[in-house]
């Protein structure tokens, strides 16, 4: 008897440890099919798998907020032109991308690939060809579709960098929202001491979402505040820290240098601070991106991406572009003016959104 209960206690704690796994993973529904089968609990899978195979909630919203792009107006009107398997087809296509700023390299390498498959009659329609450009789309996007993973360090340090007028103080507010959502402890570093409405943005942010705002005067050293404020994230226990940065050209020597310094500096207190550097990418701005990009890369140690204002009147190809050139996690996008109208990035939800809904064909 003793045995049998120790065998049973050894199997309950084994299938705790295997749905805590389940949790943790990124794809939790499929974990659960598999773990439940395993176990032969029938019913169970068949809820799980019920959940897995259900259609994503989002896809409808991603689709109206990107009404408005270019690239997604642009391909819904070549294929009702080109209804017809040729070379109009394919040329008008290489047309709309270069000109919704997927970039040379990206285009060249699709356009070129759909042409060989259809002179090898791969295609039976117009359709079949859309679906293997959604296929080909995913495939760029989807390595790079990492959210940002919270975990470890406390605070978790994110260092917030890009050029005047990419949206930065705004992002900053939305994050704090999210993350409060969660159920996370916030601090804000107003370490924009450039600009002189800065501060007086951040701390309404903070005060919008009830979170505190770490400030100093105009002109103060940025460094130092942001130090200051890891100092005083650790003193409360704050889980993260967003630490605002001067917006600044990448052609401008100096105030690049300063991202390194801070950079420098928070690393006396904590040798692993900045734990993301998240780059605010302006989704408008076109191939400009790209030499931002490459410039912040390389200044202040980028390793993450929120490419804002998709929505509108953005042609909505750069982050093809971006994810071709650099291979950098995207992490957010802004997809509206609204607080909450920042979201994890999602590869498939994204390219669905901009695709005419009638030629969408699974994966």
């Amino acid at each position: 008897m003793p045995e049998r209960v120790a065998r049973r206690a050894r199997a309950q704690q084994a299938l705790y440890f295997a749905v805590l796994a389940c949790v943790h993973s990124r794809r939790i529904a499929a974990c659960m099919i598999k773990l439940f089968r395993k176990q032969g609990s029938a019913p169970v899978a068949a809820e799980a798998e019920a959940m897995e195979t259900a259609p994503a909630p989002s896809t409808r919203n991603w689709r109206e907020r990107l009404a408005g792009s270019a690239l997604t107006r642009g391909l819904a009107g070549v294929f009702s032109r080109h209804p017809r398997l040729d070379d109009d087809l394919l040329d008008e296509l290489e047309t709309l991308l270069l000109g919704a700023d997927v970039g040379i390299a990206a285009t060249a390498t699709l356009i070129e690939d759909l042409r060989k498959r259809m002179r090898a009659r791969e295609f039976a329609d117009a359709d079949a060809l859309l679906t293997a450009l959604r296929a080909a789309l995913l495939a760029l996007l989807q390595p790079v579709a990492q959210p940002l993973v919270i975990v470890g360090a406390r605070p978790f340090v994110v260092l917030m960098v890009g050029v005047n007028g990419a949206g930065k103080t705004t992002t900053i507010g939305k994050l704090a929202q999210r993350y409060r959502n969660e159920g996370r402890s916030v601090m804000l570093a107003a370490g924009d001491t450039f600009r002189a409405a800065a501060v007086e943005q951040l701390k309404t942010w903070g005060e919008r979402n009830q979170v505190p705002v770490l400030a100093q005067a105009q002109g103060s050293d940025s460094a130092s505040v942001i130090f200051d404020a890891l100092q005083a994230a650790r003193a409360r226990a704050t889980e993260v820290l967003i630490a605002d940065t001067a917006g600044r050209l990448h052609t401008q020597g100096g105030l690049m240098d300063e991202l390194a310094k801070i950079r420098r500096v928070l690393g006396k207190l904590d040798g692993g601070a900045p734990h993301e550097v998240l780059m605010v990418i302006d989704g408008t701005t076109g191939q400009n991106a790209i030499n931002q990009v490459r410039q912040f890369r390389d200044s202040a140690g980028v390793t993450g991406l929120a490419v804002t204002k998709l929505d509108g009147s953005a042609k909505g190809g750069v982050v093809f572009a971006l994810a071709r050139e650099f291979g950098l996690p995207i992490r957010y996008v802004g997809l509206g003016e609204r607080l909450d109208d920042l979201d994890v990035f999602d590869a498939t939800a994204f390219v669905d959104g901009l695709l005419p809904e009638r030629l969408q064909a699974p994966a």
